[in-house]
């Protein structure tokens, strides 16, 4: 693994060469993005590890990689766990190693840590940045590690940054306690991993985004409306290549807002829906459709066709809007996912819908 290097002029003014950052980041922080971007502004280059063991629910390593990719698009980083670190082992023809334990003495870890840099990232450093008092010692004994390697290298130093906590006042351990609140203390990019997505389907004349609209209120959240709709309200109609550009509109409408949600996003349709008319209206599918209409969520409601239907203009018939509502319950059920029937007036579904994510919402990582 090769290290991006600053060769802007600025580099060369910079007064470390190669630095370094290590942490569980579980979650990433703004008290790690404090410690990181001081980290790059002082080094030409900077390599982040994290590692953790045992993990923690819901911060996988595939989760802390994609927050550090995201929030630090310039920074090497290598987040391992014991199965990704055993394949890099075979990858470079080296004795298989294990992670060693949280508990384990700080003397294993940092060991740990400088044979990565040497051996999975081909590497040394000669900063070492921390917000802790071991610091020193972590810096000694990378020196310790590095010295025999790298003949004429100098000492690593630890550079120490804001070790009372007074820029950014926060723990990993009291995030974990409650991430909704203390969502201030993290960037959106990481909060949008622990947004549930609960999706609204139905009939047209379902009730469905009037629910959406006042459900998301009720959360204090945001909700995805339809691309579909609003594209067919541009367009006066849509060709089977549009459900493929509604599919994925409606994909990347989800994610830019659950950067924006809170605790839920509530969503108006999914690719499920534009699988639904693709059928019945061309008679096939783009297989790119099929596979955005594999989105999980967290919770599903059905909206049920219990009241007069109303024609607006861009809308079929009752007729239809019974057999639509007859195929989401057939395709929910072969597929194995559950789902809620959301029946009466709007106030009734609402407390329904509420009742049904306030349980769920415990159950979740």
């Amino acid at each position: 693994m090769r290290l991006d290097r600053d060769t802007g002029p600025a580099a060369a003014h910079k007064p470390y060469a190669r630095g370094l950052v290590v942490g569980k980041f579980c979650p990433l922080h703004r008290g790690h993005m404090h410690l990181i971007q001081h980290a790059l502004e002082a080094c030409a280059e900077l390599l982040v590890i994290s590692y953790t063991k045992p993990e923690f629910p819901g911060l996988g390593r595939d989760r802390r990689e994609a927050w550090l990719r995201d929030v630090f698009p310039s920074v090497r980083s290598l987040v391992v766990d014991d199965a990704s670190l055993a394949s890099l082992c075979a990858s470079r023809g080296l004795p298989p190693r294990r992670l060693p334990h949280n508990d384990e003495d700080a003397a294993v870890h940092r060991e740990f840590t400088a044979w990565l840099c040497e051996a999975i990232c081909d590497t040394a450093v000669d900063a070492v940045f921390t917000s802790e008092d071991y610091g020193d010692g972590f810096a000694a004994a990378l020196s310790v590690y590095f010295a025999p390697r790298r003949p004429g290298m100098g000492p690593v130093r630890h550079v120490c940054v804001d070790q009372p906590r007074a820029a950014v006042s926060v723990s990993g351990t009291r995030i974990r306690d409650d991430l909704h609140l203390h969502r201030e203390f993290i960037h959106p990019a990481v909060y949008a991993s622990f947004v549930q997505r609960v999706c609204l389907l139905g009939g047209e004349s379902s009730g469905k985004t009037t629910l959406a609209r006042a459900l998301a209120e009720r959360l204090g959240t945001v909700w995805a409306p339809e691309v579909g709709r609003e594209l067919w309200e541009e367009r006066g109609g849509l060709t089977y290549a549009d459900m493929r550009v509604v599919a994925e509109g409606q994909a990347a409408r989800e994610e830019q807002l659950l950067r924006e949600a809170n605790r839920w996003l509530v969503c108006d349709g999914s690719a499920l829906t534009t699988v639904f008319y693709s059928l019945d209206g061309f008679g096939r599918v783009d297989p790119v459709v099929r596979r955005l209409a594999q989105q999980p969520y967290a919770v599903i409601f059905v909206c049920a066709p219990d009241f007069p239907f109303v024609q607006d203009g861009t809308r079929r018939d009752a007729a239809f809007r019974a057999r639509q509502h007859r195929w989401y319950c057939s395709v929910l059920e072969a597929r194995g996912l559950p789902y809620v029937l959301l029946e009466g007036p709007l106030e009734q579904r609402l407390d329904t819908a509420c009742s049904v994510m306030a349980a769920a919402d415990s159950d979740l990582p």
